[in-house]
């Protein structure tokens, strides 16, 4: 049964960081791009960044790039989300999902119900 868990979100100050890691479980990591998204009350979920099938490709949401970083560790089947330069406006809810031999561009549009995913960890930017 493929499962994903998200843990290491938080309360944090503006301009601090975290690492989000998601731990993946069921299926072979190398067979499914993983994507990180986020939602915010009030808004819809959205792509934050994704990384391909190997982790050879990755992509981030302009809002992101450069303070983001996604990566992953084969050995622990782990997907991890630096994250850098916190500000408030990236509050919300941070979900992962796996996407079966999906593209990085096409993982990072998946809708709820489209492959497997976590049950979410808050992040919180506030002082």
């Amino acid at each position: 049964q493929p499962q994903l868990v998200e843990s290491g979100g938080g309360l944090v100050q503006p301009g601090g960081s975290l690492r989000l890691s998601c731990v993946t479980s069921g299926f072979n990591l190398d067979h499914y791009a993983i994507g990180w998204f986020r939602q915010a009350p009030g808004k819809e979920r959205e792509g934050v960044s994704c990384i391909s099938t190997r982790g050879r490709d990755t992509i981030y949401a302009d809002a992101v790039k450069g303070r983001f970083t996604i990566s992953r560790d084969i050995a622990k089947n782990t997907v991890y989300l630096q994250m850098n330069s916190l500000k408030p406006e990236d509050t919300a809810v941070y979900y992962c999902a796996a996407g079966w031999m999906r593209t990085v561009q096409s993982m990072c549009v998946a809708k709820a119900g489209e492959g497997v995913w976590g049950q979410g960890t808050q992040v919180t930017v506030s002082s």
